[in-house]
């Protein structure tokens, strides 16, 4: 009899050990899909042309409403490198978009006027040139007036200094083309809602980390009017953050980088280097943070080939702290720099 009762002992033990591990491993699962949960999601498609445009935006399965701006930008006159009309016509379709454009803090060489956007009347000679006209509605939204924006991160700016237009829209696709920039060491999401939907003089503001409102073109670049690099980055990040709580406010926001003719400069800048990257796809988010962080990580992990080299776009970023965007953004709470990448070219 005792026997007996010490094999149920030990039987009901086993039992209870199991049940304990099941427990275990049933939490773990939950943990982890408690944090699936909560990690945001980033679509890649490895196909660049309007119709997978199309299908990443879908993807996202966020519709937008309303009235529609596409923020893109328009390119300097002699880039060849800014997302084509043509490119992107299917999806400002799609959506019954406006492209939305504001213009630029600084003129070019005298031998470079007619490519400059630093007046409406010149940007409006750039973006006839450049095709948008043939296909789409633009709004310039600072040529008349700009429009103050809170911020929730007041260590630098105390509100956004945005173009006008802004107001007369419910719902912003951020149209980001990925590629390197000057200063800011890349240009992705976070700079299109920062730099790209700011007012000449709120990209005076976020250049000089809060110490200049009103654009000097005398002072234009020089040491007072820059301010501190990393100060210039985490004013990006929280211009991006005011610009991105606008929207939530309204009907919504959501953002696509395209990764293709990808020079360490600007589509901003009039000469920019050569393009030494080959073309990678198309990426898109309903976080910007993820989406900027994906599309440095992939940077990343380019390996150089003859015809694909990431050495000076990786320089660049490094060289200008870029990546500190990017880590500010998450610290005021724009997003996350963990993500999942999910291919839709595999579904």
């Amino acid at each position: 009899m005792k026997k007996q009762i010490g094999l149920f002992s030990l039987l009901l033990a086993g039992a209870l050990a199991c049940g304990a591990c099941s427990n275990t491993n049933a939490q773990t699962n939950q943990n982890e899909n408690d944090s699936m949960a909560t990690t945001p999601t980033v679509f890649l498609t490895k196909e660049i042309s309007p119709e997978a445009l199309v299908r990443i935006y879908k993807a996202l399965g966020v519709p937008a409403k309303g009235r529609v701006a596409v923020k893109v930008s328009t390119g300097e006159g002699s880039n060849p490198n800014f997302l084509k009309p043509e490119l992107i016509k299917d999806l400002v379709y799609e959506v019954d978009g406006t492209i939305v454009e504001c213009n630029t803090a600084y003129g070019n060489a005298p031998q470079d006027a007619q490519d400059e956007r630093n007046t409406s009347a010149n940007h409006w000679r750039v973006i006839e040139r450049h095709g948008f006209l043939n296909y789409f509605p633009v709004d310039i939204m600072d040529e008349y007036d700009e429009i103050r924006i809170p911020v929730k991160d007041t260590t630098n700016i105390k509100y956004d200094i945005v173009g006008g237009h802004l107001a007369n829209y419910d719902f912003l696709i951020a149209l980001n083309h990925f590629k390197g920039h000057p200063m800011g060491g890349y240009g992705g999401a976070l700079k299109n809602l920062s730099i790209g939907c700011a007012s000449q003089n709120g990209k005076a503001y976020i250049h000089s980390a809060g110490k200049m409102t009103k654009l000097d073109m005398g002072r234009l670049w020089t040491p007072e009017f820059v301010g501190n690099q990393d100060g210039f980055l985490e004013s990006m990040a929280a211009a991006a953050q005011a610009v991105v709580n606008y929207f939530q406010k309204q009907e919504g926001i959501i953002y696509i980088s395209v990764m293709n003719n990808m020079s360490i400069d600007c589509d901003c800048v009039d000469h920019p280097e050569p393009v030494k990257l080959e073309d990678y796809g198309i990426l898109a988010s309903t976080d910007p943070v993820a989406l900027d962080q994906a599309c440095v990580d992939i940077i990343n992990h380019q390996q150089v080939t003859a015809t694909n080299d990431p050495t000076d776009l990786l320089s660049r970023i490094n060289q200008q702290h870029g990546t500190h965007t990017i880590d500010w953004a998450e610290h005021i709470g724009l997003g996350s720099k963990q993500y999942t990448l999910v291919n839709i070219d595999e579904q």
